[in-house]
């Protein structure tokens, strides 16, 4: 068993709004309140926080003095790069001001995450793709968003970027949509310090395999943060964790176990209905009774079989360590 340090997007302990409640569920909650929530949790520790924050007038000195305050640090800076303002796109807007907005806010973040001490800034710009054929130009769409990544990475070289991909929402196509399609837009950037943030639920809503996947990105050095959630596979549903795709979650921290994977997990939930506290406890209790699990797992008999390629039996291997001895035969 790995003892993993958790953390969390920040948003897991703010408002939430959707196209039905547009009223939204629950009162607003500025970035202070969020940080004072998230540590309620107990074992938070790091935190992806959105910028500008959250709540009238809230400064980084404030910011700073709360993490310190709660003994949370963090790790992620990530600029609103999805917001109304940006509704035709960020870096790919057909508006050379408002793309030259987007960067601008990401050098912006680089100011905020060094103020911080944070570990990346992370780019999720969910505005920028298309929703109808012909819609756009293919190749300019991919110009101008490997062009404003690059020109917001090159202002800072010592700084570490990460992308995260999701297959749409709110666009119908966005432009990062899988692992693949990131790794080849950062080798045309051609800078060094982009790499990709591996969100399990985009994974499965990808439709990817997250195990496979996730040791794709890494062998190409371009893991930065791991964030953990779920869902049914057809929307970005942010459950907790292990929810709905228990083995493909236990397949994916064996796969973290196989990269040696030292960083922090966080936590990308949105429990709309249920208490954000209790729903980041039940993510981590999940997480470390799985990855205790492993402990269990006879990995050279599991290799073997992987060998040979024998589906069966690595399932019986795998549901003897799940379900205890005695699954391979019935008793008649």
């Amino acid at each position: 068993m790995v003892n993993y340090e958790f953390g969390a997007g920040l948003w897991m302990f703010q408002q939430f709004v959707d196209r039905y409640a547009t009223d939204a569920y629950g009162p607003a909650v500025s970035t202070l309140e969020a940080i004072e929530r998230a540590a309620a949790v107990g074992d938070i520790k790091v935190l992806d926080m959105n910028y500008p924050f959250a709540g009238e007038g809230v400064t980084v000195a404030q910011v700073r003095e709360t993490l310190q305050r709660t003994g949370l640090r963090a790790q992620a800076i990530t600029p609103h790069l999805y917001m109304r303002e940006f509704q035709m796109g960020s870096f790919t807007n057909p508006d050379p001001a408002v793309r030259r907005k987007a960067v601008d806010l990401g050098k912006r973040a680089i100011e905020v995450a060094h103020q911080l001490d944070a570990r990346y800034v992370k780019f999720w710009p969910g505005q920028d793709g298309f929703d109808y054929p012909f819609q756009v130009d293919y190749r300019r769409l991919w110009d101008y968003s490997v062009e404003g990544v690059r020109a917001v990475a090159q202002t800072d070289p010592g700084m570490q970027f990460a992308i995260e991909y999701k297959e749409k929402e709110p666009r119908t196509h966005m432009f990062f949509s899988s692992a693949a399609r990131t790794l080849l837009a950062i080798e045309d950037m051609g800078v060094e310090n982009v790499g990709i943030v591996f969100d399990l639920g985009h994974s499965f809503f990808a439709k990817e395999t997250p195990a496979d996947v996730l040791q794709l990105v890494s062998r190409r050095g371009k893991l930065v943060s791991v964030e953990l959630n779920d869902n049914w596979r057809e929307w970005d549903d942010d459950m907790a964790v292990g929810s709905v795709h228990l083995i493909e979650t236990l397949e994916f921290l064996s796969a973290l176990h196989q990269i040696t994977w030292q960083g922090p997990l966080l936590l990308d939930q949105f429990p709309f209905r249920e208490d954000a506290i209790r729903a980041a406890q039940a993510s981590i209790r999940t997480i470390r009774a799985l990855d205790s699990l492993l402990d269990r797992l006879d990995l050279g008999a599991l290799r073997a079989t992987q060998e040979r390629q024998d589906a069966l039996e690595a399932q019986r291997i795998v549901m003897d360590m799940l379900l205890g001895a005695g699954t391979t035969e019935v008793s008649r």
